[in-house]
């Protein structure tokens, strides 16, 4: 049976991270700024160090991969976006929106994944769908509930129904799907990611339940997380912008739990959500502003977990 935590996870340095304008047209989470390219790389590589030292210290197992310069990779430091992988030595291959991002998907980190001991039985590949322009990117695109077989999805430009629903019936997942918004400007746009509105942990979940616009599917949303057993901890839509979706719970060896989340996510968090949170475990704050502002994404897109 799976578990809903992991003790290894996959990390990808940045050699060259910056703003990825083919990404920025639906991840309204991006912000373009006007510092040096260099900088820009010198910034996230020091909060990613940073990141993978904090999880270490923990006695997290954290499998660094470095980027290569070539071909241009400005997203590689969210590789949960493009694999996923599953108890029984499972990988899954994902279809990715942005073209330049498909080159992300790199044999040799399977293989270096082998050489550490982690078994890969089989890769299924999903990524024809870019073909005909659909996609779903992963732990990005959808929020797995490993143990009860239960697949969350927000449907957005970045998450095909017909795809979702392929996942979901290949590894035996009940779907639960639904459109979860924000506001860009006057207007209420899809949300590019599911894992930014919502957090998935053995016990609880963390939900923006205010980006759902449909009163049965938020109904169904929330009967969902409450008969599989979570306790349901609502965010703001502020909280959501400030990444408070976008955490990830992992294990340490010995088999304590973590809840990671950025400093941007804790600082938006009131008293009563933190004392809530470190009731079922204990919270690891890691600070990556440059990473968060000019990617679109936090700690959790930053992590592929290993089975």
């Amino acid at each position: 049976m799976e578990t809903q935590s992991t003790k290894t996870i996959l990390m990808i340095e940045p050699v060259s991270f910056g703003f990825n304008t083919e990404t920025a047209v639906n991840n309204y989470f991006q912000q373009r700024v006007d510092n040096e390219v260099d900088d820009i790389q010198q910034l996230a590589l020091a909060e990613f160090n940073f990141m993978v030292e904090t999880l270490r210290a923990k006695d997290i197992n954290v499998l660094v991969v470095k980027d290569t310069e070539h071909p241009h990779t400005p997203d590689s430091i969210f590789p949960n976006n493009w694999i996923s992988f599953h108890e029984g030595g499972q990988a899954v291959l994902y279809p990715m929106f942005a073209t330049n991002r498909r080159n992300e998907r790199r044999k040799d980190i399977l293989e270096l994944i082998e050489t550490q001991g982690n078994f890969i039985n089989n890769v299924d590949d999903f990524t024809f769908w870019e073909e005909q322009n659909q996609f779903l990117e992963g732990t990005g695109s959808m929020v797995l509930d490993r143990v009860n077989k239960i697949a969350y999805a927000s449907l957005s430009e970045r998450t095909n129904k017909t795809v979702f629903l392929q996942f979901c019936s290949v590894f035996g997942y009940k779907s639960v799907y639904f459109t979860a918004y924000q506001l860009v400007g006057e207007q209420l746009l899809p949300i590019y990611h599911t894992n930014v509105m919502m957090c998935l942990a053995d016990k609880y979940a963390i939900v923006c339940l205010n980006s759902l616009e449909d009163d049965k599917e938020l109904e169904m949303l929330f009967e969902t997380l409450e008969k599989s057993g979570k306790e349901v901890i609502p965010i703001s839509r502020h909280q959501m912008l400030c990444f408070a979706g976008n955490m990830l719970q992992v294990q340490n060896n010995n088999g304590d739990c973590f809840l990671v989340m950025s400093q941007t996510a804790y600082d938006s968090l009131q008293e009563h959500q933190i004392e809530l949170l470190k009731s079922f475990n204990e919270l690891i704050v890691i600070s990556i502003p440059t990473i968060e502002r000019i990617g679109g994404g936090s700690v959790r897109c930053m992590m592929a977990e290993i089975f």
